[in-house]
């Protein structure tokens, strides 16, 4: 209390009773992958497209994170924190000097008929060979491809130039570890002459220095040490952050430098780190070239993650790259997490960020079935669905959980922001006095948060009183507590799940009513 000494009239200011709680951002991205120029795992924070640029480079051959982070910025993303990896702290400033100055190496694609072959990246040494199909009188459209690597043959393909047909070649290449095949305009669907056509090698992608070597892309450089802040470590002194993404994990395993063993471990990783960190989600990708019921069998006998704070994507989208001068396909994390971010801030965390359109996505790797994605929905695979119509758009929106409770990703990223915005909204409360009086003020402060949430509709019932509750009082703080120095406020709150089966039950009407004489 002022001491008054004078006479007079005096204006005080009194601290207001309740203290409002304000809700904490709900879409800040974390992306770990290689990039043309820049530090080496120090989280960097990038608003914009033209940001990144600047501080990484631009689109690079054999790379997949700027094309994460420019799907992310397309599609709603607003703030991300990039960590390059691939070499050390000390080489990134002559790298960067150096890679910024030098045009990139990209392979030019050769002609094979009326397709397009370019080697995948980081391999080289690969020739194709145009054959005739076996057996009498083959249709117009059918031929043999050979793909060598040295002078084994390493793949062989039964395919056609129609695109209605299971053998179809972009379809049927789409598992292979040496090329890729696009289309081009206005090609023959007539049998390609025989023939073998050495194809350009792929440039490695970015190593340390700028020594043109392949980086070092073994599971420790994305796992990385909390205690160095190093890879997913780098990550945890980051409070903001709020999905965790590694698209370049896939560009290491297609060229070999990780195997199917490191990307578990990684992807392992990253489902640690979020689960540790309670306040973000991981959004994973399946590895390339995958059938449905190949990512059915890789996702039950060979991932097997069980977690509410991760989640998977499948298929594969096809966007255009300005490095390569031609569509391509990538893995969707970047993408979905932008559609993450579009749907927070137009409808709010607790919706599902699902039925929504996937902006740059040109095609999809893979076109699925309903049948197929009723392999897939079960086991917690969000798939990406093309609608004659409707555009290419989020399918699914559950996480890797086997826990009905935590089934929907909207679920856990809804009690995620309610844990994060509660915890933060009452670091007023450490040091108070513990008694009646406290115990009052944060029940009216989070029921007044709460009362909120539930008139945007972020919580289930036809009143506050079935939406939630709280309880701070004597029966939850019992003098043993308050001895302890611990204030206990128990939070009850029913999270709105989104509608995943409409259903319409339709019947035949029959008019029975009897007709009166009269």
């Amino acid at each position: 209390m002022p001491t008054y000494l004078t006479p007079g009239v005096y204006m005080e200011e009194v601290q207001a009773g309740a203290r409002p709680i304000e809700g904490v951002g709900t879409a800040v991205a974390a992306f770990v992958g290689l990039a043309e120029n820049g530090p080496f795992h120090t989280p960097t924070l990038v608003t914009n497209w033209d940001q990144y640029t600047r501080e990484f480079g631009g689109f690079t051959q054999g790379t997949y994170l700027p094309h994460a982070v420019y799907g992310y910025f397309a599609n709603g993303g607003g703030s991300a924190y990039i960590v390059r990896v691939g070499g050390s702290d000390g080489a990134s400033a002559s790298h960067a000097a150096g890679a910024a100055g030098q045009p990139k190496q990209l392979p030019q694609p050769v002609e094979v008929g009326g397709f397009l072959v370019t080697a995948r990246p980081g391999v080289g040494g690969v020739s194709v060979e145009i054959a005739d199909p076996d057996g009498e009188n083959p249709p117009e459209d059918r031929f043999k491809v050979l793909v060598r690597q040295g002078d084994q043959v390493a793949e062989t393909y039964d395919a056609s130039t129609r695109k209605n047909v299971k053998g179809y070649l972009l379809s049927q290449v789409r598992s292979s570890k040496l090329i890729e095949v696009t289309e081009q305009r206005g090609a023959a669907q007539s049998r390609p002459a025989a023939q073998t056509v050495a194809v350009p090698d792929a440039s490695p992608a970015p190593g340390p220095a700028g020594s043109g070597e392949m980086a070092r892309l073994d599971p420790v450089e994305y796992v990385g040490d909390a205690a160095a802040r190093t890879g997913f470590g780098g990550l945890e002194a980051i409070d903001e952050i709020t999905m965790v993404a590694v698209p370049d994990l896939m560009s290491s395993f297609e060229r070999g430098a990780i195997d199917a063993e490191g990307v578990r471990t990684v992807q392992l990783a990253v489902i640690s780190h979020c689960e540790q960190m309670g306040d973000r989600v991981a959004v994973l990708d399946t590895p390339p070239g995958m059938s449905a019921q190949q990512v059915r069998t890789w996702r039950n006998d060979e991932a097997g993650y069980d977690s509410h704070y991760a989640t998977l994507y499948y298929p594969w989208v096809r966007v255009f790259d300005p490095a390569a001068g031609r569509n391509t396909t990538v893995p969707p994390s970047g993408h979905i997490a932008g559609v993450w971010a579009r749907s927070d801030a137009e409808r709010g965390v607790h919706k599902a960020p699902a039925n929504e359109i996937v902006r740059g996505a040109v095609d999809l790797e893979l076109r699925l079935s309903k049948g197929e994605q009723d392999l897939l929905n079960p086991i917690g695979v969000n798939c990406v669905r093309a609608f004659p119509g409707r555009g290419v758009r989020v399918w699914g929106a559950r996480t890797l959980s086997s826990d009905p409770a935590w089934r929907y990703l909207n679920v856990r990223r809804l009690f995620n922001y309610l844990e994060e915005s509660i915890l933060l909204g009452t670091q007023w409360v450490v040091f108070e006095p513990n008694d009646d009086r406290l115990w009052s003020s944060i029940r009216r402060n989070v029921t007044a948060f709460l009362s909120e949430e539930w008139r945007r509709g972020a919580l289930f019932g036809r009143n506050a009183a079935e939406a939630f509750y709280v309880k701070c009082d004597r029966d939850n703080n019992p003098q043993e507590s308050i001895d302890q120095g611990r204030v206990v406020c128990e939070i009850g709150v029913a999270p709105v799940k989104p509608a995943e089966f409409v259903v319409f039950r339709l019947s035949q009407f029959s008019d029975s009513t009897s007709l009166v004489d009269e």
